[in-house]
């Protein structure tokens, strides 16, 4: 197994818990608070995910617990040379933004190693979890549920720290109706130099400008997350389109009712494009694969939308009632509704069975050139016509997930760092290709394509997940938040150390 691939840094990581709990250091000699130079170390946290960017830091500290992160965050503010610094979880990030080149980057996973640590606690009413920011979404999701409750905003892939989604927005099929994960948390401990908790009513500026901040202000050591009652399984179900403009528009109507306390309302809608036999997951079933197929090849591109419903042992006996009335009306081909009655536990956690085939492929640890946008509404038409239809489609070198679905502003705090379009509906794209490492550069020529496309058809897109290659394109990015963007960061980080791999206000 190569020292720089990411599996290879997983089971350092691993060690490194099991290393903690021990009560040792993975280097004799060195103290916990000191960074590793181990070359394997520092061969592993070179990379990220996207396998694109190389980026090789001095040293890789292991934190044992949040108390000796915030002393060697304090302690190398001090010096006369301090270094950069970047915290990384599992590194599913995809152009380097969980790098330090030339300086440290922090093992997030290590915190998980102290017996004394935050870890994953239920409050005894059941109302929110307080959870490590080392944790995996997926944890968190097997902890609550033995309680009956979990959260209600989730990622599409759970294989992801706490503190790496609060960093970015955490988004998915649910954010129509409860917004982003950053906006459904109530309290954060931040290593800042000191140990720092905050929420809404406590060191609230720094609170808000660390949900959606990229690692720019401190870093996440504990989140506390509201909990709902977890439901008794769900109604899955799929739609497909060969008109675009019918399949955005049941879509914004679909998330147009997102009233959190409608209990006749979905819980998710997302979509996707069907290009080839690759593009179908494993919910469509081999006896009905050839028909979709056939479909396909007729249209160029499917549109698959893909809606959820939420039943308990009361509300079981109507949910298909309920479900009938609301798609009542919809414009999916008749012919192609596929649907699936799953446990909850069981419809988050999907994307782990297509992870796992493409492990045993050896697809999984490739390039992936990576292209997430947020596209105002107003230019979702346009979008289609020249990106899916007359860039993606054309060249046809598509190998991987493309998603398009719609969400609603409202339910993203403007108090917060991340930002979003102006207008009321926004669309999140998706094209998530994996490449191989002699390829990758065809999908980046046809990312510049959408970009350039964009600029001249004058859609306003932002980007999500990725950074962007300048100050003046960051400064465009957060428009009216960029003073405060910046006041922040000279107030919690004014020698500018922290997450330089997003390349906001350093160019490594």
């Amino acid at each position: 197994m190569a020292a720089d691939s990411p599996a290879y840094f997983t089971i350092i990581m691993l060690l490194s818990r099991l290393l903690a709990s021990m009560g040792l250091s993975k280097d004799a000699g060195l103290q916990a608070v000191e960074p590793s130079h181990d070359p394997a170390y520092i061969a592993s946290a070179s990379q990220d995910f996207g396998l694109i960017v190389k980026a090789a830091p001095q040293g890789v500290l292991f934190a044992f617990s949040p108390q000796e992160l915030a002393s060697f965050i304090q302690s190398n503010y001090k010096s006369s040379a301090p270094l950069t610094v970047a915290a990384r979880g599992l590194a599913h990030s995809v152009r380097g933004q969980a790098s330090a080149k030339d300086g440290v980057v922090i093992d997030i996973l290590s915190l998980g190693g102290n017996p004394n640590g935050t870890g994953i606690s239920v409050s005894g009413d059941g109302t929110y979890v307080d959870v490590g920011a080392e944790q995996l979404w997926v944890d968190v999701l097997n902890v609550t549920l033995r309680s009956g409750v979990a959260p209600v905003s989730w990622t599409d892939y759970l294989y992801l720290t706490v503190g790496g989604t609060l960093s970015n927005a955490g988004i998915s099929g649910q954010t129509f109706r409860f917004g982003p994960q950053i906006s459904n948390v109530a309290e954060l401990d931040v290593g800042v130099g000191d140990f720092v908790t905050c929420s809404p009513n406590e060191n609230s500026d720094l609170f808000y400008a660390v949900l959606g901040g990229l690692g720019q202000f401190g870093i996440i050591t504990r989140a506390r997350i509201p909990l709902a009652p977890a439901p008794e399984g769900v109604k899955w179900i799929r739609l497909l389109y060969s008109d675009f403009a019918a399949f955005s528009k049941d879509q914004e109507f679909l998330i147009s009712k997102n009233d959190m306390n409608d209990e006749t309302a979905l819980n998710y809608v997302e979509g996707s494009l069907l290009l080839s036999q690759a593009s179908l997951d494993p919910f469509f079933s081999p006896e009905d694969q050839p028909r979709i197929v056939d479909l396909i090849t007729k249209s160029g591109i499917v549109y698959s939308l893909e809606i959820v419903k939420h039943y308990d042992d009361q509300s079981k006996p109507t949910v298909d009632k309920d479900l009938e009335e609301l798609l009542k009306g919809l414009g999916y081909l008749p012919d192609f509704r596929f649907e699936k009655d799953v446990t909850y536990f069981e419809f988050l956690n999907r994307v782990r069975a297509e992870e796992m085939f493409l492990r045993s492929k050896g697809l999984w640890e490739v390039p992936h050139p990576w292209l997430n946008l947020f596209v105002p509404k107003s230019g979702i038409a346009a979008f289609n016509d020249g990106v899916f239809k007359g860039i993606v489609l054309k060249k046809n070198i598509t190998t991987g997930p493309l998603l398009v679905y719609p969400m609603n502003r409202n339910k993203w705090d403007d108090r917060m760092s991340a930002c979003v379009p102006d207008e009321e509906i926004f669309y999140t794209v998706g094209l998530l290709h994996a490449s191989g490492f002699d390829n990758w550069q065809s999908y980046d020529e046809q990312n510049k394509l959408v970009f350039q496309f964009c600029e001249e058809a004058g859609i306003e897109i932002k980007l999500y997940l990725l950074p962007y290659a300048s100050k003046e394109e960051w400064s465009v990015h957060f428009g009216y938040k960029w003073d405060t963007f910046q006041q922040a960061k000279q107030q919690f980080d004014p020698k500018f150390l922290l997450s330089p791999g997003q390349k906001i206000f350093n160019d490594n």
